[in-house]
């Protein structure tokens, strides 16, 4: 039998995911309090248009316009409003009431992580937030708690279904990048306007908030490289099958020795996102469709892979309601919560002293000496040629007597490399840089 009083849940936010939760909260709720060891009631659901249409049906007296209220008096409080604002204001004001609160907006924590955390710290309340970073897959727990006594060396993660589905038919299928996007706007993987997901805006918030956690190390948005896919198109999916590579887009976040610029410690981090080749014998290669992983390397635990569906209402509603009853298990056993561990303070140096290999596609003139050309160029900036490929093009609606590189390199520094293209496409034997691509986890 729970003694304990019942805990008043407020929700702000009745989309796929805030919907999903009500109805589970609602459908399970006995359960739930099982667990918990308190009763939990839904207080209401905080909306900006009561009338709007909603995916779930919901007890219409559960809804209302005066969040603030709602706010006021509960004990839990579920931000999906999604957004900055009035998401930020909300939290704050919960956290000043003094309830705990659970949330999955990534962009928030991105941008404003830092002042929620000190708000809940001054007061003693706790942010929860296992879904703002790959749904329903357990990773903040893991990273925050069960690894806080490894080192986390460095991570490497699918973070966004929607380019992971893209780039994924284009290397199972053929397809071209614009046929398979229609596609997921079609299925409803991706947005009207699918830019935070294929720009990688949406990756990049994800890893800010992992690398932190990961690095215990405050990692702020803008210190995060980012690049999208957009220019990935079908000819880069084959070269890469062809060397034994598949492209994903990827979060990495990775612990530096010995950089240049860094503190006493002699260590700084890496934050970055980009599309890059993984060896088809690496377990992120066989993450297919819209699903997510996270590839954890650390020092004792060595590998860990975490998998799963990134996105969606209930399966995110699960990482959401996990955050729920460890709130409530918090209220029932009562004492402070317990706040972000940030101190190693780790800087966040810039790409271009990230060392990773390459693969350099280039299109030449075919004549002789151009490869040796090349190759000098390469030399002179300290990046090694490990293999080469090359293929005349066929002349029909190209210029004739051209030939495409593929060039793979050693390990180099970005900064070299970045130069070193800029020589060689200044070089008078190269007509055109194809691409440019790390390799990641080899």
């Amino acid at each position: 039998m729970i003694d304990y009083r019942r805990l008043r849940v407020a929700l702000l936010g009745a989309g796929s995911v805030g919907s999903q939760v009500a109805a589970l909260l609602i459908k399970h709720g006995d359960e739930l309090a099982d667990r918990a060891g308190a009763g939990l009631e839904l207080a209401g659901i905080a909306v900006r248009d009561l009338d709007a249409p909603r995916e779930t049906d919901l007890p219409r007296e559960l809804y209302t316009t005066d969040a603030e209220t709602l706010i006021m008096g509960a004990d839990i409080v579920i931000e999906l409003m999604g957004g900055i604002e009035p998401a930020r204001t909300y939290l704050l004001q919960a956290i000043g009431a003094g309830a705990d609160v659970v949330t999955a907006n990534k962009a928030l924590l991105a941008t404003h992580g830092t002042e929620i955390f000190e708000a809940a710290d001054q007061v003693g309340a706790q942010v929860y937030y296992e879904a703002a970073a790959a749904g329903a897959i357990p990773i903040i727990r893991p990273l925050r708690d069960s690894l806080a006594g490894d080192r986390v060396q460095r991570i490497m993660g699918i973070v966004n279904g929607t380019t992971n589905y893209i780039l994924d038919r284009m290397d199972t299928e053929g397809a071209e990048f614009a046929d398979v996007l229609a596609d997921a706007q079609r299925l409803g993987y991706a947005e009207a306007d699918p830019t935070a997901d294929i720009e990688g805006y949406d990756a990049a918030q994800k890893a800010a908030i992992l690398a932190s956690l990961a690095f215990h190390t405050t990692v702020p948005l803008d210190a995060v490289h980012r690049e999208g896919i957009t220019h990935i198109d079908a000819s880069m999916i084959e070269s890469a099958r062809k060397a034994g590579f598949v492209l994903k887009l990827l979060a990495v976040c990775e612990r530096l020795v010995g950089q240049e610029g860094s503190e006493e410690s002699g260590e700084a981090i890496s934050v970055r996102v980009y599309p890059a080749l993984v060896p088809r014998a690496h377990p992120l290669a066989s993450v297919h469709g819209a699903n997510n992983a996270v590839f954890v390397e650390a020092e004792a635990a060595g590998n860990l892979m975490f998998y799963g569906a990134g996105a969606g209402g209930v399966q995110t509603a699960s990482a959401v309601l996990g955050d729920v009853v460890s709130a409530a298990r918090r209220h029932v056993a009562g004492g402070v919560g317990v706040g972000e561990s940030t101190l190693a303070n780790l800087p966040v140096v810039e790409i271009g002293r990230v060392v990773t290999r390459y693969q350099v596609t280039l299109e030449v003139d075919d004549r002789p000496g151009v490869l040796a050309t090349v190759a000098g160029i390469l030399a002179d900036g300290n990046v090694s040629l490990a293999t080469v490929e090359q293929t005349v093009i066929d002349p029909e609606g190209q210029t004739p007597g051209s030939a495409r590189l593929v060039i793979g390199t050693h390990s180099a520094r970005e900064k070299d490399l970045s130069e070193t293209v800029e020589k060689l496409a200044s070089s008078g034997v190269v007509e055109r840089v194809v691409s440019v691509l790390r390799v990641e986890g080899d």
